[in-house]
């Protein structure tokens, strides 16, 4: 078999999650997106903002990439 320098592209069906969130925190990210879109001049859905958020917290955390590492065998 044909070995590609490509690798087979992963799974990239989207996971739907459903989350309750407090009031509050509901506030901060709209006002987080409100800030967004005066920084960026584009406005975008809290639907693609949280999950780019979410991704960069997890990207941003060193202690958890290195317990992924240890535990799970990969890096986030």
């Amino acid at each position: 078999m044909t070995e590609l320098r490509l690798r087979k592209l992963p799974d990239r069906t989207p996971v739907r999650m459903t989350v309750n969130l407090s009031p509050e925190l509901n506030q901060a990210l709209l006002d987080y997106a409100a800030l967004y879109g005066e920084v960026y001049g584009q406005a975008e859905p809290l639907a693609e903002l949280v999950p780019a958020m979410l991704a960069s917290f997890l990207e941003g955390d060193r202690a958890f990439a290195r317990w992924r590492r240890e535990h799970v065998g990969r890096t986030p």
